[in-house]
């Protein structure tokens, strides 16, 4: 991915000319105006951008009317028969409306989507101040889908009833429960009532509404709007969507897994909404400062010495604002100690890495030898500085690391990585393959790019190599797990990926803006933030080196291993569920020369079939997968306590079995790496955060296998070494 783009001059003329235009000789403009703005620029950037720009016609406008209705009530608890066929009116005008400049169903979707919160705050007030019974024979549709929007105030209000009803019932249920263990631990413990039981079931599932609905408020006019900009990028593809200003900020913390702050993680407490120091990441300004503590409360916010800003009250992203800022300014924090003392606590800004994100290893002790085990979380990249983490630079750092130990093989985990940067992952499969082609990239002109490692000229690793992925596994993982298969060079691990071919680049709006809007926007007294925002945008689609996309269909591994989700249909899986993804295609393959690492794949997945049959672990999870099959085609609830509780054991028997058996099954022998004491052994949370996830790695059955296909590969490799060696 890059920051900039440059768009082509054709685009900029034809946007300066309509806004010069439209806009020119005022001083200021309404929220309606900059609305229409930000929709307009991004309908260009749609139309001239884009890989494969859609017609703006009538099914577009039911796309962008089915995805507002789904986003704000997909389980149909607000809108009413009555307003769906009012903003049903809209379905095929949206697109008309946004070519006249028209925002008008965003308007009248607004109005009545903030009238049916309203409302609805006092169905479950009402319904919640009477008690329920839980003898009757009924049952909740948990499956929208299947259910027509409520017929009137009478239908909304019913609907509400079944739901808070089986709210109460879960609570209730687990009520009764923790009282019995309470009775049968202690006889003096006074027992309460099914009646107060019940009352207590009502009260916290009303305290949970309240909270909801507290955050529901916080909501504001321009999230609704961005929702609404974001219904109409996503009509192209899943990939596409806008960010205002504000989220385009996070949006770079979560690609560069750092940013300038103080180190110190919050929560907001959902029973007074006070915010809450939680944890203090080592290393942290935060840390070398050392006063600031868990559990303290902050309650104003300064930026150096200037007047602090009380933030009692104030939602969680507005506090975490005001405490991120510019690399060696100061914050201070006031906060309240749990026994109530107030104190101020100066603290310097300074870089933030969140370790979770980057890539760390560990070695997996086995009788065969020793296998180092890298997990990469995401493709992480830092664009802003040229000094920022790499995913590539790290995973070297790793492997090198890992051969210093002497490990006999390595696995790669790329489970649940959603992907991230493309340029790492084409440098990254360079550590294993040496300099060649990594990846095709096709743009909306069909002129094909290959990418090419340059990282070295020879693998920096050769030995047995295996990569673990599985459905969540997406983008930038499929593109390494599918080079290292092309090139059979690793064995590809687990379950089918996610199957996102596509690539996406951040456009920044303001730059489709001729200077003269984009001064007004600055000058603007009445705008609270000069830019219109940026627009993540799938400019690029990429191909295999053997020239099949993995859009749609993503990566098959060479060694399937039972899947907890297997109970879903395929087109219900990853990409596929969502009907404006791009289409499978093919173009012609790169040339390669394969590295033949990996051999007798066939064998090797027919001895891991066997083991994997024998082992009563993956047996409870495919077990799980057809009980979740059988209860995802009902897909009901019962309201009955009895029927209710005779559902839950039957579905909680299976996991809590799978459970006892994880904990004996799988017990692999883990080490650090010497080269990583120091780091790990710099204070008492990072020793306990290091044992909990080498424990988390050692259970892990999936792992286990993994670990038992690269003994069988590297033993497969060394009998065709010596066989060769007999036939010379």
């Amino acid at each position: 991915m890059k920051n900039k783009i440059l768009i082509p001059l054709l685009i900029l003329g034809v946007l300066a000319a309509f806004f010069s235009f439209k806009y020119s000789g005022r001083n200021s403009r309404s929220l309606d105006d900059k609305r229409k703005l930000v929709i307009e620029t991004v309908m260009a950037a749609l139309q001239h951008e884009h890989f494969s720009p859609r017609p703006i016609d009538d099914t577009f406008s039911s796309r962008v009317y089915n995805r507002m209705m789904d986003y704000f009530d997909y389980s149909k608890m607000y809108f009413t028969r009555q307003d769906a066929q009012k903003l049903g009116a809209f379905e095929f005008k949206i697109d008309d409306q946004i070519k006249a400049g028209s925002i008008e169903f965003f308007d009248s979707f607004d109005a009545i989507y903030q009238r049916r919160i309203a409302s609805s705050e006092k169905y479950y007030q009402d319904i919640l101040a009477k008690p329920f019974t839980f003898t009757s024979d009924d049952r909740l549709q948990m499956d929208a889908k299947k259910e027509p929007y409520a017929n009137g105030e009478a239908g909304i209000t019913e609907r509400w009833r079944e739901v808070l009803k089986y709210r109460v019932l879960e609570k209730y249920v687990d009520l009764k429960d923790a009282q019995d263990k309470k009775v049968k631990d202690s006889a003096d413990y006074k027992k309460k009532t099914d009646a107060e039981l019940e009352a207590q079931a009502r009260e916290d599932t009303k305290k949970l509404y309240q909270r909801l609905y507290k955050q529901m408020h916080k909501m504001k006019d321009d999230d609704r709007f961005t929702a609404f900009v974001n219904a109409i990028a996503e009509t192209e593809d899943p990939h596409t969507s806008y960010f205002p200003p504000a989220d385009k900020t996070n949006f770079d913390v979560s690609m560069s897994g750092s940013f300038f702050g103080i180190g110190a993680k919050l929560r907001e407490n959902p029973d007074n909404g006070k915010i809450m120091i939680t944890d203090i990441i080592t290393g942290s300004p935060s840390w070398k400062q050392g006063e600031l503590k868990a559990e303290d409360e902050i309650i104003k916010v300064a930026q150096g010495d200037k007047t602090p800003v009380d933030v009692q009250g104030y939602d969680i992203n507005d506090v975490i604002k005001l405490i991120r800022g510019p690399k060696g300014t100061e914050v201070r924090l006031t906060v309240k100690r749990p026994d109530n003392t107030i104190k101020v606590i100066p603290i310097l800004r300074d870089v933030i890495n969140i370790e979770e994100t980057f890539a760390k290893s560990a070695i997996i002790n086995t009788k065969e030898g020793r296998v180092g085990y890298i997990y990469l979380p995401e493709f992480y990249a830092d664009f802003n500085h040229t000094s920022g983490r790499r995913c590539a630079t790290d995973v070297l750092e790793e492997v090198k690391k890992l051969k210093a130990e002497g490990v006999t093989g390595m696995i790669l985990d790329l489970r649940n990585n959603g992907g991230g940067s493309l340029g790492d992952v084409v440098e990254m499969a360079g550590i294993f393959v040496g300099r060649g082609p990594i990846v095709q990239v096709k743009n909306s002109n069909s002129s094909v790019t290959t990418l090419r490692s340059s990282i070295t000229d020879t693998a920096i690793y050769s030995g047995p190599f295996a990569i673990m992925v599985n459905q969540n596994s997406a983008s930038a993982s499929e593109i390494l797990a599918a080079a290292m298969q092309d090139y059979n060079r690793a064995v590809i691990v687990g379950a089918p990926t996610y199957g996102k071919g596509t690539v996406q680049k951040l456009l920044p709006l303001d730059e489709m803006l001729n200077p003269m809007t984009r001064m007004q926007l600055a000058n603007d007294t009445s705008n609270t933030e000069p830019s219109i925002g940026s627009l993540k945008l799938t400019m690029e689609k990429f191909y295999r080196v053997n020239g099949g996309s993995t859009q749609l269909k993503g990566v098959v591994p060479d060694i399937a291993l039972p899947d907890a989700y297997a109970f879903l249909d395929d087109e219900d899986m990853g990409e596929r569920k969502n009907k404006a993804a791009l289409p499978y295609d093919e173009i012609p393959a790169a040339a390669i020369k394969s590295s033949n690492a990996v051999v007798n794949v066939g064998q090797l997945a027919a001895v891991s079939k066997s083991r994997v049959a024998n082992n009563p672990t993956f047996n409870l999870i495919e077990q799980t997968a057809a009980s979740r099959k059988k209860k995802m085609d009902n897909n009901t609830v019962s309201l009955n306590e009895k029927t209710y509780r005779k559902e839950q054991e039957e579905a909680t028997a299976i996991s809590k079995k799978l459970e006892e058996i994880q904990k004996k099954a799988t017990n692999l022998e883990m080490s650090n790496l010497a080269a990583d004491k120091e780091r790990i052994n710099i204070d008492t949370v990072s020793i306990n955060k290091n044992k909990d996830w080498l424990k988390n790695v050692s259970k892990d059955v999936y792992i286990g296998e993994t670990v038992n296909i690269l003994s069988d590969l590297a033993k497969s490799t060394m009998k065709m070494s010596v066989n060769k060696q007999r036939m010379n």
